[in-house]
């Protein structure tokens, strides 16, 4: 790995290394066109069926793959060039928005083309998601691993409030397709700087052995890991039982506060704020080293605001309560995915961080789904307290029972 250089201030420490530099400019244009080719999809599949269940169908599909392939996503990340992998599922996703904008340009797309494309780039995505994550080591190196996950979560966050914004305003001024055809050539930046990139990324050599052992091999590694286990417990149940809160929004922005769909865009644009927040927050402190007071701080954050925001009834309220929601979600994640791949021996970490993929991302539906459930019968306030009552629960009975947990370094 190339030495850094010193031109960069210890809030954005990772910038100092060249190749992540690449790759963080790169994400930051490409991440903009994917949350607007989101918004653009979810607009097109309304106006072609005019059906929310429709629309939820190929929200699923996109994720689904993610419980499935993620696993072997991880194992090929241990035994293939990490960047090529990414330059290869950079392309591929590249091409399928292409596709898709091609479709829609010449009025030729349908239901099933982008049920299809939705799903493929899902199967893309598994395998894209634990090797882009157990990529960054090898670029920044452990010292500043988590200043990295953290300025990577900053644009994502960023992206989440700017590229909705940018869709909006071309899919009203232009047209739909425009969305797509950035998005697709967004891709560019990424892929250029993966390819501008110097060093050897090739895996130490190893004995070869069949996929599914790889497979077994990391789970087995995590289940006997008691740290691993709680840090991986920690992410499934805040995805199931916590993160839902996006999904219910709508109900609470419509039967609780009362504020319609224009409070709706500022109620999740609040979560979005204290997200990037959040992360720059946490990029700031990074170098401390006990990172599991900042798991602790997170989770119970996040736990506690989502709590308090299932008993508001205040708009601004529940504005500031989501802005600690965000700030709370990002301080968790981020410091389990940096702990998780600084405690996890080198030739496993493609395999731990895809169940750190698998739990945090691949849960999500089934949040969903328990949440929508329940917010039918007893409503969206009871929903999220259950959610939240429980994840506190495990959340003192791992840090009481783990003692070391708290004190963890990475």
């Amino acid at each position: 790995m190339p030495e850094p250089t010193g031109r960069f201030p210890k809030m954005v420490a990772a910038l100092h290394h060249r190749n992540f530099r690449l790759f963080w400019f790169g994400q930051m244009i490409s991440l903009v066109g994917t949350w607007m080719q989101n918004v653009a999809r979810g607009w097109l599949v309304l106006q072609m069926t005019n059906s929310p269940f429709l629309l939820g169908l190929v929200s699923m599909l996109g994720m689904l793959p993610i419980l499935f392939v993620a696993p072997f996503g991880g194992a090929l990340a241990d035994n293939l060039n990490k960047r090529t992998v990414i330059i290869t599922t950079q392309i591929t996703a590249m091409t399928l928005a292409l596709v898709l904008a091609t479709l829609v340009f010449t009025k030729q797309v349908q239901y099933w083309h982008i049920v299809v494309l939705a799903s493929i780039l899902g199967i893309t995505m598994a395998i894209d998601a634990p090797t882009r994550q157990s990529f960054i080591v090898e670029m920044v190196g452990k010292k500043d691993l988590l200043n990295a996950i953290a300025l990577n979560s900053s644009i994502f966050n960023l992206a989440r409030i700017l590229g909705p914004a940018f869709a909006g305003l071309i899919i009203s001024a232009i047209g739909i397709v425009l969305c797509f055809y950035v998005n697709g050539i967004s891709y560019i930046a990424v892929i250029a700087g993966l390819l501008m990139m110097r060093g050897n990324f090739s895996p130490a050599k190893k004995k070869r052995t069949h996929v599914l052992k790889d497979i077994k091999d990391g789970f087995g590694y995590a289940r006997q890991n008691r740290n691993i286990m709680s840090l991986i417990t920690l992410v499934a149940l805040s995805s199931i039982f916590i993160m839902p809160y996006a999904m219910l929004m709508p109900v609470f922005a419509r039967d609780v506060l009362q504020v319609g769909a224009r409070g709706l865009g500022i109620l999740l644009a609040s979560a979005g704020v204290g997200a990037l927040i959040g992360a720059l927050s946490l990029a700031l402190f990074s170098d401390y080293r006990k990172k599991g007071r900042f798991v602790m701080a997170g989770t119970s954050t996040f736990v506690i605001a989502a709590l308090m925001f299932s008993f508001s009834n205040s708009y601004q309220i529940s504005i500031l309560l989501l802005l600690f929601i965000g700030w709370g979600m990002v301080m968790q994640n981020a410091s389990i995915n940096s702990l998780l791949q600084t405690i996890t021996p080198d030739h496993l970490r493609g395999r731990i961080m895809s169940l750190y993929v698998l739990f945090f991302a691949g849960m999500m539906p089934f949040g969903s789904l328990q949440a929508g459930f329940i917010a039918d019968r007893f409503g969206a306030q009871l929903a999220l307290r259950i959610g939240g009552i429980i994840v506190a629960c495990v959340t003192v009975f791992l840090f009481s029972s783990n003692k070391g947990l708290f004190n963890l370094e990475g």
